[in-house]
């Protein structure tokens, strides 16, 4: 199972996000729901570094793991975590709930 932390509280302001796991639909290199939330995350953290004036903390690792931390987000940063956000949350209800699992942290 993926699971998405998102940092922050549900409507309000949202500071990051944790995507770690795998979703288990498919085989390896088949599974369209890892794809599909990595591109997310990925164009996330990438967006943030490159189209807003803030400097993520962005850490990746083996086994899906990526991690961006935004300390003061701006109304861009906020926007693309709250359409990252979005996109995980209808990911989650067009497959099921078995493969993304996602909770709020507060800091």
């Amino acid at each position: 199972m993926i699971t998405v932390t998102l940092f922050g509280k549900p409507e309000e302001t949202l500071h990051g996000f944790e995507v770690e796991g795998h979703a288990g639909y498919a085989a390896s290199g088949k599974d369209i729901i890892c794809s599909a939330v990595s591109a997310l995350a990925v164009t996330a953290a990438n967006s943030i570094e490159t189209l807003t004036g803030d400097d993520p903390q962005v850490r990746g690792g083996e086994d899906g793991y990526l991690s961006v931390n935004v300390e003061a987000p701006s109304n861009e940063t906020q926007l693309l975590l709250r359409s990252f956000a979005l996109g995980i949350q209808e990911i989650r209800e067009a497959y099921g709930h078995n493969f993304i699992n996602i909770r709020y942290k507060e800091d």
